[in-house]
């Protein structure tokens, strides 16, 4: 019996992250976006628990990483996708054009699922990662409809122009895909010098989330960019080739 939970275990949390992301894009479509978000932000612990629990019980499999990968798809490639549509409908409305150009939002799970299966065969991922992650992506965007609602009157010419959030949308799909470094938030051991670069990201966003709360979400993806590039390449850490 315990075998078979420990087996079973690390996938039953790994459906909790898929469940929250269905969940997430009804209601991202039924206009309810800050609930949405929080839908996402749900699957994230739930995605980092899956992963953690694999790693406490040893229960690895074939399966699991695909299922991963599925849920990851939902959860971080289509969610994020009707959020940033539901964005694009609230913002202005470019005559003759937003009718075609509110569906780049849907570019996202496009490049979201490039990315996972480039994961999935790049024996080069397996300390780090090679492109943004989808789940910092995911969780860039799910904070856009929760600094509105808190934010409003300072943010929301910004976050509903719909140039800005094209742009927006085409730069992180290449982030996605592209040959760049980024640090995996995984501790291996507790060598404060080999994970000195994970903890200046973890007392940063503490910092700025006990200051600016979600709107410090955007600011800390970006930190997280800029450390993950100081590693790799002011630190003479090599990309596996």
């Amino acid at each position: 019996m315990k075998k078979r939970i420990k087996k079973h275990l690390p996938n039953a949390i790994t459906c909790a992250n898929l469940f929250s992301g269905c969940v997430g894009i009804v209601l991202a479509f039924q206009g309810e976006l800050v609930a949405a978000a929080y839908a996402l932000f749900l699957a994230a612990i739930f995605d980092f628990f899956d992963g953690f629990a694999a790693r406490v019980l040893k229960s690895f499999s074939g399966i699991g990483k695909d299922l991963d990968s599925l849920a990851d798809m939902v959860s971080f490639g289509l969610l994020p996708s009707a959020i940033m549509y539901e964005l694009f409908l609230q913002a202005p409305q470019i005559d003759k054009v937003s009718h075609y150009l509110n569906f780049i939002a849907f570019l996202i799970p496009v490049f979201s699922a490039l990315r996972l299966a480039k994961f999935n065969n790049d024996t080069r991922q397996s300390e780090n990662f090679i492109g943004l992650p989808t789940p910092a992506n995911a969780i860039l965007i799910a904070s856009f409809p929760i600094i509105i609602s808190q934010h409003n009157h300072y943010y929301t010419p910004y976050l509903l122009n719909p140039y800005v959030l094209s742009c927006f949308v085409i730069a992180m799909c290449a982030l996605l895909v592209l040959e760049v470094p980024m640090m995996s938030l995984k501790f291996k051991n507790s060598d404060f010098n080999k994970n000195i670069y994970r903890y200046l990201l973890l007392l940063f966003s503490a910092i700025l989330i006990l200051f600016f709360k979600f709107a410090a979400i955007p600011v800390i993806i970006f930190i997280y960019i800029i450390l993950s590039i100081i590693q790799f390449k002011f630190a003479n850490e090599k990309v596996p080739g």
